[in-house]
């Protein structure tokens, strides 16, 4: 059904595609292989839905507002193997790993990775967040200017990571996807990201 869909797009060298649907990762990958549109135009956006969910699962933990935690990031696949990095978020100046003990840690990861089942006991479907983050994109690429945003794209070599499309941190522009930024990551957090691209892979198996 996917290939089916993509072939009757009326897609050329100057489109870009935002992939919104589940699941995020596997699309984004078969909208890849199966168009002919140049890598750096496809993204899958749900990354960046996953680090708003833990900017403020932190800012809750931390009793703070959202706007004092800063370089919350999640990576790699959205779903169960999702990478929360820890190592560099903080609070204002104060990086978060200073602040929580290994249970709020293991708690909040938790209550990340299955944020979608609170959302659906109160409102069925988690549809506006991922709408303001597409919106976001979508804006910044109309007003030709630059938006640094966790986004699912193909990777190659970064993070020692090749061949699969996942959350990495990204530079988005008009022209499409500017650069991937290699960030410092734990090892624990390096580790954790592999076995999520290992994931991906896994559900992409028999088809590529």
């Amino acid at each position: 059904m996917t290939k089916e869909i993509i072939s009757n797009l009326p897609l050329n060298s100057k489109s870009k595609v935002l992939v919104v649907s589940n699941p995020v990762d596997v699309l984004t990958y078969v909208f890849l292989k199966e168009s002919n549109i140049e890598k750096k135009k496809i993204f899958g956006l749900a990354s960046s839905l996953d680090t708003s969910r833990f900017r403020y699962l932190l800012s809750r933990e931390l009793s703070t507002d959202q706007s004092h935690i800063h370089d919350a990031l999640v990576l790699g696949e959205h779903g169960d193997s999702m990478v929360p990095i820890f190592s560099r978020a903080k609070k204002d100046d104060i990086p978060v790993l200073e602040l929580l003990d290994a249970n709020q840690i293991d708690s909040i990861s938790g209550n990340l990775r299955f944020y979608w089942k609170a959302l659906r006991e109160y409102k069925s479907r988690s549809v506006f967040g991922i709408s303001k983050r597409t919106c976001d994109v979508i804006e910044a690429i109309t007003n030709n200017s630059e938006i640094n945003i966790p986004s699912s794209v193909l990777v190659n070599g970064e993070f020692g990571i090749s061949d699969v499309c996942m959350g990495v941190p990204t530079k988005i522009s008009r022209n499409g996807l500017v650069e991937i930024q290699e960030v410092n990551l734990s090892e624990e957090e390096l580790e954790k990201l592999r076995h999520s691209a290992t994931e991906i892979k896994d559900d992409l198996k028999g088809s590529y």
